[in-house]
């Protein structure tokens, strides 16, 4: 069944996002665009890091128990290129990522404190035609968020132990989904393509060619512009865009 066409509320009437992703870099490949022609409209961006990406990167003889601590240093180097400074680690192991009762509930928290109108995060369906994207821990990213988006976060009797918190439920309106097999809403990132690639760039510690990945993000883009219908020399970002109601 075909996604009905993307029909996201006005920049104009959002006020908060929330992006969710299992690793850090992941969001900054796929919507870091997206995100810094929202902080530059006054939207406040928020991250939530569901691992600290302990199984990346390049090295064989660098320190794995260093991994964490690096990561979250490059993902806050990188969240500032592109406008974002609140940022939330869970620090979920990379590579054991599965939507649990305990992940939906730590995401569903997460919501509860930001009070975002839109959420962003990976899809939950494996893309055959991009299957690298669709790595495990993003499958399980995108469903435990999924799950957290509806119904849980807002539901004032699921988790009673954040109400206890003082979390009040929350409903959010949209979910977009990064790297769907289908996209349905396009985003032209063309006067914030060198932000991006300064947020992806950031990730140091993964990126063994950091001279030809610039070249690659911006042909990758051309080609979600090419599919948006943009002009020639456009660049965008794709996403499958869900509303509620």
């Amino acid at each position: 069944m075909s996604l009905p066409a993307g029909d996201p509320r006005p920049d104009e009437e959002i006020e908060r996002v929330l992006v969710v992703v299992a690793h850090p870099d992941d969001l900054d490949f796929g919507s870091a665009g997206t995100i810094a022609g929202w902080t530059g409209a006054g939207i406040e961006v928020s991250y939530c890091l569901l691992t600290d990406g302990q199984a990346g990167g390049f090295e064989p003889d660098r320190d794995r128990a260093e991994m964490p601590a690096v990561r979250r240093s490059e993902q806050t180097t990188a969240a500032g290129h592109v406008g974002v400074r609140d940022l939330h680690f869970l620090g979920y192991v990379d590579g054991e990522l599965a939507p649990t009762h305990e992940l939906v509930r730590d995401i569903v928290r997460v919501i509860r404190k930001v009070r975002p109108q839109r959420l962003v995060t990976s899809s939950p369906e494996r893309n055959w035609a991009r299957l690298p994207a669709s790595h495990p821990d993003h499958l399980a990213a995108g469903e435990a968020t999924t799950r957290a988006f509806f119904p849980a976060a807002g539901n004032p009797f699921a988790f009673p132990e954040l109400i206890a918190e003082g979390l009040e439920a929350w409903t959010v309106g949209e979910l977009w989904l990064v790297a769907h097999p289908e996209n349905n809403h396009y985003v032209d990132i063309t006067e914030h393509f060198d932000a991006k690639v300064k947020a992806i760039l950031s990730h140091v510690s993964q990126h063994p060619d950091p001279d030809n990945l610039p070249d690659r993000v911006r042909a990758w883009n051309a080609q979600n512009a090419g599919a948006a219908g943009l002009p020639e020399g456009h660049l965008a970002e794709a996403f499958a865009v869900v509303r509620l109601g």
